[in-house]
């Protein structure tokens, strides 16, 4: 392992240490796993009404993501800005965060995921993590990103649906595990998914052998392996090529290092403390609501810890290819980057200029009256405005935009193609989704 660090000085004076990502950094694969994640990532076989993928919500097209404030999961049709809620199974809420990219989760300092790191390396549970599974996660995970990759398809509002709609859903009512041993039969039971396990892993002799276990490790080496991001104007600065960045970038990547404040918490090779920290973002939608609160809100990292001091925390995001994948923040309240970056600038004047039209969430008509009820709340306004942990900035528009320049030099070349891409068809023969352009 090789660490590389570039000292950026600082026009106060002050040193600034810059560290590029090591593409040896990165948890190992198997590139025939990864091939049939490929497969799965996009393979509405995993759902439980096989019409939805992990795909759906992190499209290649879209970076990784989804590209929409807070998404519609189950019982909704179409892609990114055209996604839409059906009428024939109506939803009972949107997917209450906004959906996280997928560039470097396979880096080796990443320890938990999730916005409010609800899942983390842990040996709590005899089972290598701490994550809402508990105890009946299984053994056998790869990584973090394969223990990541078991929740959504076992969520109500992501991809399993509703209990009566279907056994998947039904059993994850009963208990989270339930529903894992009914998804890898579905998979294996596919000829071609079956022989390619074999194929692909020692354990598998048949493909009876094929449990969630293989399933998941399979979609995390995908994952880990196709959104590798180090190929930015950025890192080829990082690297020695000082014209690789433009001067309004370079000056811009000044004020980030320094007089903004951004590499306070956005820092280290994948530009991010993964730390937890308090913006005064505008709270809508339904949140991650605990069992006992009154009404939607989020308390972040404090659902996990139930640490007071936790309470609207939430974890410091990855910066390789910002400008591609907004919105912007736990619940993607800013459309741009430039929204953000003055967000973070002024965060309680801007959390009062805050307005439910600023935020372009896919229509749900008869989700429209309580999309902003806590948004709308006096004291859990004051109790928002008040946790807020990073420092208020000045900076002109000019310096802004240099701010905004330097973000958009960390978009990598591979950004929107990724290593592999996004299959034509699956083993299953489900429609593979495209965005209508």
């Amino acid at each position: 392992m090789r660490r590389v660090v570039s000292t950026l000085i600082l026009s106060t004076g002050a040193a600034f240490a810059q560290e590029a990502i090591d593409p040896t950094d990165y948890v190992p694969f198997d590139e025939a796993q990864a091939e049939i994640g490929r497969l799965l990532f996009y393979d509405p076989i995993l759902s439980g009404n096989r019409n939805i993928s992990c795909g759906t919500c992190h499209h290649h097209d879209l970076a990784g993501g989804d590209g929409l404030p807070l998404g519609i999961g189950e019982g909704g049709e179409g892609l990114g800005a055209d996604r839409v809620a059906s009428l024939d199974t109506p939803i009972e809420k949107r997917v209450p965060r906004n959906a996280p990219a997928l560039f470097n989760l396979g880096h080796t300092s990443i320890e938990l995921l999730f916005h409010d790191g609800r899942l983390s390396v842990s040996d709590l549970y005899q089972n290598g993590f701490n994550s809402p599974a508990e105890e009946w996660l299984p053994l056998g995970l790869d990584n973090i990103v394969a223990a990541q990759a078991l929740f959504p398809i076992v969520s109500e509002v992501e991809m399993a649906g509703s209990p009566e709609e279907n056994e998947i859903a039904g059993r994850a009512y009963e208990r989270i595990d339930y529903p894992w041993p009914i998804i890898a039969f579905n998979v294996r039971t596919i000829p071609e998914y079956g022989e390619m396990f074999v194929a692909a892993f020692e354990e598998v002799d048949t493909a009876d052998d094929v449990t969630i276990v293989e399933v998941a490790n399979a979609i995390a080496a995908f994952i880990t392996s196709e959104w590798r991001s180090h190929d930015s104007a950025y890192d080829r600065f990082l690297a020695g090529d000082t014209t690789a960045l433009t001067a309004q970038q370079q000056s811009g990547m000044e004020l980030f290092f320094g007089e903004a404040g951004c590499s306070d918490c956005h820092k280290g090779p994948l530009l991010s403390d993964q730390e937890f920290h308090a913006l005064a973002l505008p709270h809508f939608g339904p949140g991650r609501t605990r069992r006992f609160d009154p009404y939607s809100r989020d308390l972040g990292r404090m659902a996990e810890t139930d640490v007071l001091e936790d309470a609207y925390r939430f974890r410091t995001p990855q910066l390789r290819n910002v400008a591609l994948t907004g919105p912007y923040g736990h619940n993607g309240a800013y459309d741009t980057i430039e929204g953000i970056v003055r967000h973070h600038l002024s965060p309680v004047e801007s959390f009062e200029a805050w307005q439910p039209a600023d935020v372009a969430l896919p229509e749900v008509e008869w989700l429209a009256e309580i999309d902003f009820v806590s948004f709308q709340d006096r004291r859990e306004r004051a109790r928002l405005s008040r946790a807020i942990d990073i420092e208020e900035r000045s900076l002109t528009d000019a310096q802004v935009a240099d701010v905004v320049a330097f973000l958009q030099g960390l978009t990598g070349d591979t950004a929107l193609t990724g290593r592999l891409g996004r299959p034509e068809t699956v083993p299953s023969g489900l429609p593979v989704e495209v965005r209508n352009d």
